[in-house]
């Protein structure tokens, strides 16, 4: 495997609370974890948390380690400390099908509780979970537009300003100093933005397939998501899967 040689920007949240990652004219903070903040709004964004993908998995007899639900809700509780948002949106596929809160344990709806106590919480309509989910609280939206910014599952096609949408689970991978790597990210022209998957098992589509490269006309970098950075490559430095 040959390197190739790329050029990286990193920053922190520090470094972005400065002015902020422009989108649409508007300021949002990447969060390393994988959430988006919109300071203005005091709002957290993540997306795909597909809970209860291990126990859907199981039932097809692929024996999968059934805490990603677990894991998946540790790291949006993390996500809230940190910010202390007055909301939370889910931007669809929150559950990965439609009986998945049926089958959430006691534990991982006690933890969904408390972190989103004393908070609005929204989750838009997701291909995996198109209906309200009972007795979860909050509202149940397909999409949502506040001011310039549309928040909904999947990207539309064609010029679409304004919009942060899920669904793709974006990865950029690279070789850097000979070392292979690959890891969720945020892929963005800085007019639209795909969100990365924040579930634990929800797996990832390559920021140069076709169905990601296809929704900007130009440019566009990947955000990669990870540790206590964001690290920022032009898509054209990310390597194909094959």
């Amino acid at each position: 495997m040959t390197s190739t040689t790329v050029r990286a920007v990193r920053y922190d949240i520090e470094r972005q609370g400065e002015g902020g990652f422009p989108l649409a004219g508007t300021r949002f903070v990447l969060d390393p974890a994988g959430a988006l903040y919109w300071p203005a709004e005091r709002l957290i964004i993540v997306a795909d948390l597909h809970l209860e993908k291990g126990s859907a998995m199981a039932a097809r007899g692929a024996l999968l380690p059934p805490y990603d639900s677990r894991a998946t809700l540790a790291v949006l509780a993390q996500i809230v400390d940190r910010w202390r948002p007055r909301a939370v949106v889910s931007l669809g596929d929150s559950f990965h099908d439609r009986r998945g809160a049926e089958r959430l344990g006691g534990e991982e709806r006690g933890a969904l509780a408390r972190l989103l106590r004393g908070r609005e919480m929204i989750w838009v309509a997701g291909n995996h979970d198109p209906d309200p989910m009972p007795g979860l609280g909050g509202s149940h939206v397909n999409e949502l537009t506040i001011g310039p910014i549309t928040l909904r599952h999947e990207p539309q096609a064609g010029d679409s300003e304004g919009e942060i949408a899920g669904h793709l689970h974006p990865v950029a991978r690279l070789v850097v100093r000979g070392q292979s790597l690959r890891r969720r990210c945020f892929a963005t022209d800085g007019k639209r933005l795909v969100m990365p998957a924040l579930g634990a098992y929800a797996g990832g589509l390559n920021v140069r397939d076709p169905a990601i490269e296809g929704l900007f006309a130009g440019a566009f970098a990947a955000h990669l998501a990870g540790g206590a950075r964001i690290y920022r490559f032009a898509h054209h430095a990310c390597l194909p899967d094959h």
